[in-house]
């Protein structure tokens, strides 16, 4: 899309990095708790906790390292479309709305930006490996295969859509 003569400069969205450090200081607080259970502690649960907690936070770790190292913007709009860190690119021909969702586990809230696509299963087939492994997961709570965790962005989800709405005018907005 072109306004007043010239296509609108990409909206790049840098990777909020003070949340991802201390994302990995309490992965690697577990992988080390989990090392205690198995070393100091005789009992079968403690050990069975320490043998589950020490390779998921591990990969989480590793995951956010990554994550750290790469230093890619999290989230990219442009007159295309949407190009996430995570997810992958998307046209804007693609996604059918938009929509900020929110999973509540216990006394906390995890905020979510869901692109709704016209189709869904065209995705998946492109869709990097860690969103085809928890498509059905995601199915089962009622979300979609392409969710943005917003704890990762240095705005506000409103502003997100905000932005997207500047290169999309028109774009649907679910709620």
């Amino acid at each position: 899309m072109i306004r007043n003569g010239a296509p609108l400069p990409p909206t790049v969205y840098p990777l909020a990095k003070g949340r991802l450090w201390v994302m990995l200081a309490g992965s690697l607080l577990f992988v080390a708790l989990g090392i205690v259970f198995l070393v100091a502690h005789s009992t079968a649960k403690m050990t069975v906790a320490g043998a589950l907690a020490v390779p998921f936070f591990g990969f989480c770790s590793w995951i956010i390292i990554q994550r750290l190292l790469r230093d890619r913007p999290e989230l990219v709009l442009d007159d295309a479309g949407v190009d996430h860190v995570r997810l992958g690119r998307f046209g804007w021909d693609e996604i059918a709305a938009v929509r900020i969702r929110e999973q509540r586990v216990r006394n906390t809230s995890q905020r979510f930006i869901e692109l709704v696509l016209h189709d869904p299963d065209a995705y998946l087939a492109r869709a990097p490996k860690l969103v085809r492994s928890t498509a059905s997961m995601n199915a089962r709570l009622g979300f979609g295969p392409a969710n943005m965790a917003t704890n990762t962005l240095p705005v506000p989800p409103e502003a997100v859509l905000d932005a997207m709405r500047r290169y999309r005018p028109g774009l649907a907005v679910q709620h």
